[in-house]
């Protein structure tokens, strides 16, 4: 397919047919606060919450292996499905994989599994770019903690500053992959070189940001566990942590497949496999046998070169508009900062009150967000500029889906 950015293989034609959500006339560009849901992902849950409670034929041959789940539910496969499938997702071991409800019950219920780990003396390391919700849950450490600090011209976390917050006495260091509205990447294997020059500290990464755009991949980061929400990818409300390795869970003081505290459902576990599925197919898979994981990376990585084009567009139209201030993008702060940006955005108008905007481009078909404050944002000076709208992209999405945003912008700009 051909648009304003370039050629790339990239069928969004096809794509946009999996979304039976797109025929009701929006433009959704609200994909970091509401992702649209594949509609096989939510036939697969609805087939599963009916499959869960029953009990599976046995097979013709049994071995020891099955003998273990003879009798068991339907749900205890559903389960294990999801595990694997998170498993692919960031290319790790299902032995690794730990399922909860939310990140924000799994980063309490990790910090209390770490308890023997921690002393009166010890130290946590979390990041201004963290979701607030998350950021809480850690403070939930009976542990010294210390915050990063961001630039507030690019929302950018430097990773040299962690030369001073990782030390000997640092158990864990909490970041995301990226922003989730701002969009700025974290330089996490350079955060990552740093804690491990200095401490022996876990690092744990928040990839919900980042996974809908690009594989995740353990090796890249170096990082010991990865946070992974699935609902933030189109998929179930769902989370997972994933380990590096399973020799980890030996240093836990909870059972690590019931760390979090509550049982998850398998009704939604069941939709997890799908959705994995669904990232992997978005493109044809290469020739030959193939690996869930490798269609994957094929997948995204087709995805993540289509979306970089309409993010490219994005930036370069609202950013030719002197009254439309984007933040971390926009302004003598930001000039001349190199750092990868996810195609996800926060704006606003001089003079232009944020619900004003909100409302024209609801008027116009187009569905945003109106941006919620967090600390971070607020002293970037998001309330002084009268709120923001945030944009954020999807699988779907098309250089007409930008024109029409670009559009209806201009009008009040």
């Amino acid at each position: 397919m051909w648009g304003r950015s370039g050629s790339v293989a990239y069928d969004v034609a096809s794509v946009r047919g999996l979304y039976t959500s797109l025929s009701d006339g929006w433009t959704y560009l609200n994909a970091h606060d509401c992702p649209q849901i594949p509609e096989r992902v939510s036939a697969a849950v609805a087939r599963s919450f009916r499959l869960a409670p029953s009990v599976p034929v046995p097979e013709g041959h049994t071995g020891s292996h099955s003998l273990k789940t003879l009798g068991r539910p339907e749900a205890d496969n559903l389960l294990e499905g999801a595990r694997h499938a998170v498993a692919d997702l960031v290319g790790a071991g299902a032995e690794c994989v730990v399922l909860g409800p939310n990140l924000p019950v799994l980063y309490s219920a990790l910090v209390a599994a770490m308890g023997p780990q921690f002393r009166s003396d010890s130290t946590l390391v979390v990041s201004p770019l963290d979701r607030p919700e998350i950021t809480a849950a850690l403070n939930t450490a009976n542990v010294q903690v210390r915050e990063a600090h961001a630039d507030l011209g690019t929302g950018e976390a430097p990773a040299w500053q962690y030369q001073e917050l990782v030390d000997g006495t640092t158990r864990l260091v909490s970041l995301p992959a990226a922003h989730p509205q701002l969009g700025a990447v974290t330089d996490v294997a350079g955060i990552v070189d740093v804690a491990r020059g200095r401490s022996r500290a876990w690092v744990v990464v928040d990839a919900s940001a980042y996974a809908p755009y690009y594989c995740v991949n353990f090796d890249d980061w170096g990082a010991d566990i990865i946070g992974v929400d699935l609902g933030q990818l189109g998929g179930p409300q769902l989370s997972a942590l994933v380990f590096r390795d399973s020799a980890m869970f030996n240093r836990l003081a909870t059972d690590p497949l019931r760390m979090a505290g509550f049982g998850v459902a398998p009704g939604l576990a069941g939709g997890a496999p799908t959705l994995v599925d669904h990232l992997a197919n978005l493109e044809p898979a290469p020739e030959g046998r193939s690996t869930r994981r490798a269609r994957l990376i094929a997948s995204m990585d087709e995805l993540s070169s289509y979306l970089r084009g309409l993010r490219d567009d994005l930036y370069t139209f609202l950013g030719t508009w002197p009254d439309v201030h984007i933040l971390g993008a926009s302004g003598e702060a930001a000039a001349g900062a190199n750092m990868e940006r996810l195609p996800r955005l926060t704006f606003g108008v001089q003079g232009v009150p944020a619900t004003t905007v909100h409302e024209r481009l609801f008027d116009n078909g187009i569905i945003t967000t109106l941006t919620t404050p967090t600390p971070l944002l607020t002293d970037m000076g998001l309330e002084e500029m009268g709120g923001a709208v945030t944009v954020g992209l999807g699988p779907f999405n098309t250089y007409a889906d930008i024109e029409q945003l670009i559009r209806v912008v201009a009008s009040l700009a």
